[in-house]
């Protein structure tokens, strides 16, 4: 991989799917998990270094975003990992911390989801939004706004449009992964 950072931290190394497609220029550090078919795109941080992180099969994580976790501590005793789940869309310039992303969720770009937070299974939150500590987005449901609320159910028609959304994750990040290692092989080639 070129100018692809992977960090192992106090004794966990990131788990990297082979089909998974990591961008030049990502940071992927610690206890980091990241399934099929998944793309980080470029410039992302995936920082597992105070809790874990998952990123499931499918699942695109846009360009700039940063994901972080939380430490446990007397209040909450098993601090906040960061569980995405598969097939999710995380939008460009995205800040994730310490929370739960269930199947099929979806973060708009430039939103941020904060500690405890839960987007369920074809939950969206919209673009700029910020959910804050311990709110939870429905099944189904469109919040948006600093603070986030709820604004609307989604239709059918919405979660078609997400799922193909994924569906053209998938192949662009495997068109991608192919480039970058094709020029990574012919740049060897010429050295």
């Amino acid at each position: 991989m070129i100018d692809v950072t992977i960090v192992t931290l106090n004794g966990r190394h990131p788990r990297i799917h082979p089909s998974a497609f990591i961008a030049p220029g990502c940071r992927i550090i610690g206890d980091v998990e990241i399934g099929a078919d998944a793309s980080i795109w470029y410039n992302c941080v995936l920082r597992g270094d105070v809790n874990r992180i998952v990123i499931g099969a499918r699942t695109n994580i846009q360009d700039g975003t940063v994901i972080h976790c939380d430490s446990p501590d007397g209040r909450h005793p098993e601090g906040f990992p960061t569980l995405i789940g598969d097939d999710v869309l995380v939008g460009h310039m995205a800040m994730i911390h310490g929370c739960t992303i269930e199947d099929r969720g979806f973060v708009g770009l430039s939103a941020t989801v904060m500690n405890g937070c839960v987007i369920e299974s074809d939950g969206m939150l919209a673009a700029g939004a910020l959910l804050t500590p311990g709110k939870r987005i429905g099944s189904r449901q469109l919040w948006g706004g600093r603070p986030a609320a709820y604004m609307r159910d989604l239709t059918d028609a919405a979660l078609a449009d997400m799922q193909r959304g994924v569906a053209h994750y998938v192949r662009n990040g495997a068109a991608h992964k192919a480039a970058v290692e094709g020029f990574a092989e012919d740049g060897a080639a010429e050295g």
